[in-house]
């Protein structure tokens, strides 16, 4: 299996405890979930496909080849709907997932660190998707955390086809991994920060991650105002439940500061648009349209700012 490709990398590279913690464990990952049986039986539906070819510099990771059902494989990938991060195209069937997250790598590319012989740590990943588009620049691996059972399979439909040995995603949160790493050469947090009840435990945590000299992506949601401000929801942000600190990107430079980390450079910063996070035939549910105030779109239905993201790139100081 290629999972055990992963598991052998870690026992070669220092982690031996951690990967015979997840090999343990991996028999239980994502079958506990209700609907597995119905998402395994859409993985299983995925018909052959033959001359394939990979593309991870375009804004649609694409898997290219020649398949033998193109109707089958369109039925079957809807079976692992809703698509939330892309877009993709595999063989003629393009995935237009809710988010466009190219325009989110495009504004966050140029900024990075080249990650050609990095091993990358992307933290609630999602489906894989800036995880696979890294791919381009040739790092020596890429691991994915995502506790979502549905986007773990929705990862596992595209290994499907590329069998790639260079990333993989796990069902594990944050939580689950080991503490004082030190062994990341480049770490990302993109759209959890808000999320996390302790957003300074949450910084301590990245920093863990990484090597000394390493680099962390962290994105955001931000509020526009000076440092010192902090914006925290009394129930729901946009209709999401689980959102808890939203700092100024001023005060959110403070906090990384605080925690130790150097070099720091607000790289991107502006507010989500609906062309960027949108319903579609992939992802037929609400999205952020219906997330703001019908008669001032600068507000979300609570009356609260609308959403507007930073990308903050840090340096873990070196040894």
């Amino acid at each position: 299996m290629i999972r055990d490709a992963l598991f052998a990398y870690l026992c070669q590279h220092g982690l031996n405890q951690w990967a015979q913690q997840l090999r343990a464990q991996s028999a239980g990952w994502l079958v506990g979930h209700g609907d597995y049986s119905r998402w395994a039986q859409a993985l299983e539906a995925l018909p052959p496909m033959h001359n394939i070819e990979a593309a991870f510099d375009q804004a649609a990771v694409c898997v290219n080849g020649d398949c033998d059902d193109s109707v089958q494989l369109r039925e079957a990938l809807k079976g692992l709907m809703p698509w939330r991060k892309g877009p993709y195209r595999i063989a003629d069937v393009y995935i237009d997932c809710e988010w466009r997250s190219d325009y989110k790598w495009d504004r966050i590319l140029p900024h990075l660190a080249p990650l050609a012989g990095r091993r990358v740590l992307d933290i609630g990943c999602g489906n894989g998707y800036h995880c696979w588009r890294m791919l381009a620049q040739s790092p020596e691996l890429v691991l994915g955390i995502e506790p979502s059972v549905l986007f773990n399979m929705q990862y596992m439909a595209l290994n499907k086809y590329l069998q790639r040995e260079d990333v993989h995603l796990l069902p594990i949160g944050i939580e689950d991994m080991p503490a004082e790493m030190n062994w990341f050469d480049s770490v990302f947090s993109m759209g959890v920060l808000y999320h996390r009840k302790s957003p300074i435990d949450h910084l301590y945590q990245l920093k863990s991650f990484l090597v000394a000299g390493g680099e962390l992506c962290l994105e955001t949601l931000v509020i526009d105002a000076e440092a010192g401000r902090v914006l925290l929801p009394r129930q729901r942000y946009a209709r999401m439940r689980n959102v808890w600190f939203i700092p100024s990107a001023a005060e959110l430079a403070l906090w990384l500061e605080r925690c130790g980390f150097v070099n720091l450079r607000i790289v991107d910063e502006g507010l989500t648009r609906v062309e960027e996070q949108r319903s579609t035939e992939w992802m037929q549910f609400e999205s952020l349209a219906q997330c703001l105030d019908p008669d001032n779109p600068e507000l979300t239905v609570e009356g609260l700012p609308a959403p507007r993201r930073a990308v903050i790139l840090a340096e873990k100081p070196g040894s």
